[in-house]
C-alpha cells in the first residue's frame, strides 16, 4: 500500500532539493538512554537509512543539523554517507541558512524535518515542513505535513518516499527489489 498524498503537498515536495532532519525525535525515538557507565546509547530505524540512501542516489541532497553532540549521530551519518553534518546547533534555522548560503538553494526548495519548538523556525524557513505524530503540538500547527509514523519508527522513510514520489523516482527506487526470480 502506497500513500495518498494530496496534490498541494507534491507540488511543494517537486521542488525539494535539500532535506535537513533533526535527529532525537526524528531519526530517533527522542528518548536519551545511558548505560551505567554514562555510555550515551541510540537506536536509529534501518527503514529510514535506506530511504535517505534512496533520495542521494536520486540527487535529493542530505543534511543533518541537530543541537546535541554525540559519536553515534557522527558514526551513524558517516555509515549512511550524509555529506552534510552539524551538531551542537541550538539554532537550527541559522545552521540550515548558512549550509543552504553555500549552495544554490532557495528556501522553497527546501524541507525540514523536526519535532520540537528548536526546529520550528526551521521548519517555518523551509519551503516544506515535516513532522511527526510524536512532536510538539505548535511544531504539528506549523507543518505541511505529520507522518503517519512515529519518530524513530520509520517517519523519515515516509518523508524519503514522499519527496521520491513527488520527483517521479519512487518506482525507480523501488525497481532493484521488485525484480522477477530467475
Amino acid at each position: 500500500m502506497t500513500h495518498q498524498w494530496p496534490e498541494s503537498l507534491l507540488a511543494k515536495a517537486a521542488r525539494i532539493r535539500l532535506i535537513a532532519l533533526d535527529v532525537d525525535g526524528i531519526m530517533s525515538d527522542g528518548k536519551l538512554y545511558f548505560s551505567a557507565n554514562g555510555d550515551e546509547l541510540k537506536a536509529f530505524n534501518i527503514l529510514d537509512g535506506l530511504g535517505l540512501k534512496q533520495l542521494m542516489a536520486a540527487g535529493i541532497t542530505v543534511a543533518v543539523i541537530t543541537g546535541r553532540r554525540s559519536p553515534l549521530t557522527e558514526k551513524r551519518m558517516r555509515d549512511l554517507g550524509i555529506p552534510h553534518l552539524m551538531q551542537g546547533r541550538e539554532d537550527k534555522k541559522v545552521a540550515l541558512q548558512e549550509l543552504v548560503g553555500t549552495m544554490d538553494i532557495s528556501p522553497d526548495a527546501i524541507a525540514y524535518m523536526g519535532d520540537d519548538l528548536p526546529d520550528l523556525p526551521a521548519l517555518r524557513f523551509a519551503g516544506l515542513g515535516i513532522t511527526v505524530p510524536n512532536g510538539y503540538w505548535l511544531v504539528q500547527q506549523h507543518a505541511d505535513y505529520c507522518t503517519q509514523a512515529r519518530g524513530g519508527e520509520g517517519a523519515v522513510r515516509e518523508a524519503c518516499d514522499l519527496l521520491l514520489t513527488a520527483h517521479g523516482k519512487l518506482d525507480s527506487a523501488l525497481a532493484p527489489y521488485l525484480e522477477p526470480e530467475s
